[in-house]
């Protein structure tokens, strides 16, 4: 398979990036996260205890991004 990222636009990739994820998490059982995405999730968590990081709705945030790009 030969896919020209480069020639792709912002949208088609992001496009592509959420059939990929989409592929993944549907097909993948067993499927493990490397460590370091724990650490991360800590972080964040430690963050939003704290007050300094707040949640936003999924799909509001996908449209937030599909938005600024397009």
């Amino acid at each position: 398979m030969n896919i020209e990222i480069q020639e792709m636009t912002v949208v088609e990739k992001l496009k592509t990036m959420e059939l990929l994820w989409d592929d993944i998490c549907h097909n993948m059982t067993n499927f493990k996260s490397p460590d370091w995405h724990g650490d991360i999730l800590k972080e964040r968590e430690d963050q939003y205890q704290q007050g300094h990081e707040k949640f936003q709705d999924w799909d509001k945030a996908k449209k937030d991004i599909w938005n600024s790009v397009s």
